[in-house]
């Protein structure tokens, strides 16, 4: 029982270390558990694992902690990517790091005997990251198209752009609630720990994990279609407002219980668990839990002494609007759109035009990125989910040669709300990123040229850049060719300026 005082205390002393020294990261964490009702249960996840060590506090007494240094190994891994999440301003990815230092101090310091037993509890403590909002537009994606396939199926006919579609009984859209994601997580959760409480076989635990992420899918998919239906049927007088969400909920509880009680016709007893090992540890390996508290500690804190040791770039952007060979600035816009950016460094937007065609230009630089402002985020958008002008309708690649090199771009296009089913205003947009001279459209690439020109200690300057211009619906193909060519004879003087802009704060 000594032995086990000793080993706690050096734990409880680790633990509390990683906690207060990245504590930012920890609050990070915990105010999205707060503010978002999708990681809401993420309060629950650290005292249940504890519940579940607790459970097997029997067990773990006739066990003899003893350090494994070998552990150091995945604790500097983790350590390495929260310094890369850090200078990549990946929150997700310092959270993950912070959790993974923190299971992995536990069997550095108990030995892999006692961590075997408590294995779950330990890995179910990943629960706690709030992770999965980038599946969001896949899932919104899935929930329309199966929305509009049931509603054809039903006899009724649908007309759809992107995630907006229209029925006989009035219009309806695909937003951010109707994704299922807070159903898939929290069912995937539950599930996961109903599977380890109440199986033994490997195989019938990971079968109802499945089942636990496929049905709450569906469910959602159905949910979606019925909920138009409901509004169909009544005119729209129900399924509308708070009625929406109070169905989404109710509907999901039932199907969760009855999978659940399903479930339980196969539980199995907990098995008969051999008694452990209880021969005593050399002294060399009795003695190298403090050792191993030290060597866990200094590996932990490694990456904080290497953040600190990057030079800064302190100092406002000075942004100018860039003149553009042949194209002329155009005072007045003609296209009433801008994205929405949060807190960039600098920013500018200006529209040219050229032989009685238009383009706009949209630049927004970011430079010591945080968690309140970088440059790949979700709150990053082209159309916000509040904006009631515009709506997205439609997403490709394009590519371009920009200065002889070739470069993929996003291309967009945005619709006049409202519109739907009619002519409307069009834009046709197109957006990548400018990573210290590196050109991609892919927000991963992005992340880790930020984060590998920051270690480089030539800081984390990046830039979003948007072309756009008027779609004509008699010839779709003219917009892109537009922006193509814009952006090839333009090129040169638009990077000039964002390597101007970074080469100022040096």
């Amino acid at each position: 029982m000594a032995r086990w005082w000793q080993a706690g205390l050096a734990v409880l002393l680790v633990l509390s270390t990683l906690l207060g020294v990245y504590g930012e990261t920890a609050m990070a964490m915990v105010e999205i558990w707060h503010r978002s009702e999708t990681f809401a249960h993420a309060f629950v996840v650290p005292p249940i694992s504890l519940w579940l060590i607790w459970r097997q506090r029997q067990t773990l007494l006739q066990l003899t902690p003893q350090a494994s240094l070998l552990f150091l190994f995945p604790l500097a891994l983790f350590a390495f990517a929260w310094l890369l999440g850090e200078t990549a301003a990946v929150n997700a990815l310092t959270q993950f790091a912070l959790v993974g230092m923190l299971v992995a101090s536990v069997p550095l310091l108990l030995g892999w005997s006692v961590a075997k037993q408590i294995a779950f509890p330990l890995v179910f403590l990943f629960f706690c990251v709030p992770v999965g909002e980038f599946m969001m537009p896949t899932l919104m994606e899935m929930t329309a198209d199966f929305t509009v396939a049931a509603l054809r199926l039903s006899g009724i006919p649908v007309y759809r752009e992107g995630l907006q579609f229209v029925i006989p009984s009035g219009n309806w859209s695909v937003v951010e609630a109707c994704s299922g994601l807070r159903y898939l997580i929290a069912s995937v959760m539950v599930g996961t720990l109903f599977a380890y409480l109440n199986y033994q076989s490997w195989r019938r635990r990971l079968v109802f994990i499945v089942v636990a992420t496929l049905l709450p899918l569906l469910a959602n998919w159905l949910r979606a279609y019925l909920i138009v239906m409901l509004g169909h049927l009544s005119s729209n007088k129900l399924a509308a407002g708070a009625d929406h969400l109070v169905y989404g909920w109710v509907f999901f509880g039932v199907v969760m219980l009855a999978l659940f009680m399903i479930g339980a016709r196969w539980s199995e007893p907990d098995a008969v668990r051999s008694a452990p090992d209880r021969s005593a540890a050399p002294l060399q390996a009795r003695r190298a839990i403090w050792p191993g508290a030290v060597l866990a500690t200094l590996v932990a804190l490694t990456p904080l002494l290497v953040l600190k040791s990057l030079p800064t770039r302190p100092g406002a952007v000075t942004f100018q609007v860039p003149e553009l060979a042949a194209w002329q600035k155009v005072e007045a816009s003609a296209f009433a759109w801008s994205p929405a950016f949060v807190k960039p460094a600098a920013q500018v937007q200006r529209d040219y035009a050229k032989d009685g065609r238009q383009v706009g230009l949209h630049l927004a630089f970011y430079r010591e990125q945080n968690s309140d402002s970088k440059l790949i985020t979700s709150s990053n958008q082209l159309v916000s989910s509040e904006d009631k002008r515009w709506v997205s309708v439609g997403a490709s690649i394009q590519s371009v040669t920009l200065d002889h090199v070739p470069v993929t771009v996003r291309s967009h296009e945005l619709r006049s709300a409202g519109q739907l089913g009619g002519v409307g205003e069009r834009l046709q947009v197109w957006q990548f990123y400018w990573i210290g001279g590196k050109l991609t459209s892919s927000t991963a690439k992005a992340k880790l040229y930020g984060a590998l020109q920051s270690l480089s200690g030539q800081g984390d300057d990046g830039a979003s850049v948007i072309i756009y211009t008027v779609k004509d619906a008699d010839n779709p193909e003219a917009a892109d060719v537009l922006l193509r060519a814009f952006a090839e004879q333009n090129w040169p003087s638009i990077a000039a300026e964002l390597k101007r802009a970074s080469d100022a704060g040096q």
